[in-house]
This record gives structure tokens, C-alpha cells and sequence, in this order.
């Protein structure tokens, strides 16, 4: 092989060379830049080490604990609306329409009203409601229905106004985050006799 063969220099080469003697002018201006400041000997103290290192992991553990804390919380209060849908604590809700009567959705409504449980009186009122729509053939009961269908299904009646109220009071206590109290019940109650009437 002749001399000639072999390149003296490509450009690749050329690169890498200019790249590393940016670094190194760089490395010199930025070493005379900055003065050489001595530490305190106390400051390499395997003392101070130790309580830096307890230090830097207490911190991160106290972050951690925080954070926890907050998607506890978070979760909580997901569970706890969860748990508000599905909470019975008379059972009215694992019966259904075909289980009780009219009468018998009045009677709960009244002994839970009794006992200051408004949410579940309030629930009983629009159970004995569906009822009695499934009983008289208007719209019958199917538990996959949704309170929004049960609106557009009432507006047929020739009064829909208070199987409104009725319906969103019960939306609104079970998929709201309204609180039901005494008056939640009047009004529900009022609304069901405007239906008997």
C-alpha cells in the first residue's frame, strides 16, 4: 500500500479536534473565574457528614410521608362518596319495585324520617314513586334506567312538575353532594302528595 491511500485528515476528525479544544478553552476560562476558596477543616467533619446525611434522609422522609398523606386524603375522599351511593343502611335500595308496595315505600319513608335518616326517607318517597308509575303502566320499571331517562319518560303526564322534584332531589342526594335534612324531606314529601292528589 502506497502512502497515498490513507487520508491525512477527514472531517469527522476535524470536528472531534475543534470540539476538545472548545472544552479545554472553556475549562481555562471558567477555572480562572473562580477563586479558590478554602473550606473550614471543621467543615470535612465526619460529624457534619453523618448529621447531613441524617438530615437530607429525614427530609426526604418527611416528604414521603407527606405525600402519602395527601393521596390518602385524595382517596378518602373518593371512597367516601363512593360508599355515600351505595350506603343502605335499612336495605331499601337491595329491595326493588317488584319486592314492595306503594304503601310499604311510604311506611319505610316515614319510620327513616322518624329517625332523622332524610337521605334514605327521601329515597323511599321516590322508590314508592316508580311504584306506583310501573303499578298505573306509565313508565315501567327497569333498574338499568337513569334518573335523566325517568325525566324525559314523566314529561309526558299531564302535571311533570313535581315527579321533577322528586327525581332531582334524589339525583342530587345520590349523585350530588348534597346533604339531605329536614326540609330536603318536606320537599320530597310534598311533591309525592302533589302526585296522589
Amino acid at each position: 500500500m502506497s502512502e497515498s491511500s490513507f487520508d491525512k485528515t477527514n472531517l469527522g476528525w476535524q470536528l472531534g479536534q475543534s470540539q476538545q479544544r472548545l472544552q479545554e478553552w472553556w475549562e481555562l476560562k471558567t477555572a480562572q473565574n473562580i477563586p479558590n476558596v478554602k473550606l473550614p477543616s471543621w467543615f470535612d467533619s465526619p460529624i457534619l457528614g453523618a448529621i447531613a446525611k441524617a438530615a437530607f434522609w429525614l427530609i426526604l422522609a418527611l416528604l414521603a410521608v407527606w405525600a402519602s398523606w395527601q393521596i390518602w386524603q385524595l382517596l378518602r375522599f373518593y371512597i367516601h362518596n363512593f360508599k355515600k351511593r351505595n350506603q343502605t343502611t335499612d336495605g331499601s335500595a337491595k329491595k326493588t319495585i317488584k319486592d314492595l308496595s306503594v304503601a310499604e315505600w311510604l311506611l319505610r319513608s316515614q319510620k327513616l324520617q322518624q329517625q332523622g335518616k332524610y337521605r334514605q326517607a327521601c329515597r323511599c318517597l321516590y322508590m314508592a314513586l316508580l311504584q306506583r308509575l310501573n303499578d298505573a303502566g306509565t313508565v315501567v320499571y327497569q333498574p338499568s334506567r337513569t334518573d335523566g331517562e325517568y325525566l324525559q319518560l314523566i314529561q309526558q303526564l299531564p302535571q311533570p312538575v313535581p315527579y321533577e322534584t322528586l327525581i332531582r332531589i334524589h339525583e342530587q342526594l345520590y349523585f350530588g353532594n348534597t346533604e339531605a335534612d329536614a326540609s330536603t324531606f318536606e320537599q320530597c314529601q310534598q311533591a309525592y302528595q302533589q302526585i296522589k292528589d
